[in-house]
């Protein structure tokens, strides 16, 4: 690719968001995980072959297969490196337009796959996130992704795949600042996220508009019992516990309350709504919008709670100054206490708040992050 064309990809991903025409379908991107597991893919080629693949296409964990077109390549003494600039579509996503550059460098035999935080990527510092302190801020999904990658590709030229991975963001420490790291103990950059390899358009009126769509197509089809999730991996969960047609899925999001309240005035038999433990935390307190820009987790919450009265001064110091719900959930459960039910039991009062008079029964479902159900309230 020319250097022309570069500038053309990036300006187009950075100009991709102009003002949409009324009714205009929203463009979905892809997370800096996807750009992560693209540029290391075509970095490691390069490595192997001495040519970068331009436009590198990958694997979604869904299926898809998105092809990225780079925007830096070259050789850094041992090194291959690789930049993809981040397209987030229509979402009004901080990290859009920043350029995700994989440096890959081979490491001596049965060294395995090493991943790296480069300049703009941050490393975590506090327990309760899903990768450990001192390890850089590259979630699982990603890390599975790039490593699955590489995995293939060294097996296709019989090599061993052992590998450094360094996953650079240029200006990400200035991005980072804009998002909730510095508070979660993420510190020097942002964190390279994804769960499923695509940015989904955030738009608050066309997210509840399709709540309200999907509630009303199931209901016409006559469909008495519907769940409402805050993302793929609680909808399965649900969806399995309770043995439900897909008809029944509503893509509630963090929008709980577009859910609810739509629900109060259009009602069913029955509703399940279903979450990961922070998500809930936020259904319990009261909150309808569950985006964290918009609630946060308050851990005295935890503590006003009759299933934490027992605690000691300690432990309940230990939970006021916790980091995020899931080290709240850790610090109760090694105590014996159940923190997780009685969670889901407040959830469900604050829907059933909302749903008053309506008829519409509910109950709650809490998951950890692997999908696992944690707490059932019905």
């Amino acid at each position: 690719m020319s250097d022309a064309d570069r500038k053309d990809a990036k300006n187009a991903a950075e100009d991709g968001r102009l003002e949409k025409p009324e009714g205009a379908p929203l463009r979905k991107g892809w997370t800096t995980g996807a750009c992560a597991t693209a540029a290391t893919k075509a970095a490691y080629t390069a490595l192997l072959t001495g040519s970068f693949p331009d436009p590198v296409s990958i694997t979604l964990p869904k299926g898809e297969t998105p092809a990225f077109a780079l925007a830096r390549e070259g050789m850094d003494g041992q090194s291959v490196f690789a930049g993809i600039v981040k397209d987030a579509g229509d979402d009004p996503d901080v990290t859009h337009g920043a350029t995700v550059i994989a440096t890959v460098t081979r490491l001596p035999p049965g060294s395995g796959i090493r991943f790296v935080a480069g300049d703009g990527v941050g490393t975590v510092t506090k327990a309760g996130l899903p990768i450990g302190v001192g390890e850089p801020a590259i979630n699982p999904v990603p890390r599975a992704m790039m490593t699955a990658v590489v995995e293939t590709l060294a097996g296709e030229h019989d090599v061993s795949p052992d590998l450094e991975i360094r996953i650079s963001v240029p200006g990400g420490a200035t991005i980072a600042e804009k998002t909730w790291n510095p508070r979660l103990g993420i510190l020097g950059g942002i964190s390279i996220l994804g769960t499923t390899g695509v940015v989904h358009p955030f738009s608050c009126a066309a997210w509840i508009h399709s709540i309200h769509r999907g509630i009303d197509v199931a209901r016409a089809e006559g469909l008495t019992h519907l769940l409402g999730a805050t993302g793929s991996t609680s909808e399965k969960a649900a969806q399995d516990f309770h043995r439900l047609p897909d008809g029944a899925l509503i893509d509630m999001g963090d929008f709980a309350g577009g859910l609810l309240k739509y629900l109060r005035a259009h009602p069913v038999p029955r509703l399940t709504v279903a979450g990961g433990f922070a998500k809930m935390t936020k259904l319990a307190q009261g909150a309808l919008d569950l985006h964290s820009s918009r609630s946060q987790v308050d851990n005295q919450f935890f503590l006003s709670l009759p299933c934490s009265q027992s605690l000691s001064d300690a432990q309940r110091a230990a939970v006021e100054h916790a980091n995020t719900a899931m080290e709240v959930l850790t610090i109760l459960s090694e105590e014996g206490i159940d923190i997780a039910r009685s969670i889901a039991e407040a959830a469900k009062r604050s829907a059933e708040e909302v749903l008053r008079d309506s008829g519409v029964s509910v109950d709650i479902i809490v998951t950890d992050r692997k999908g696992t159900i944690i707490a059932h309230a019905n």
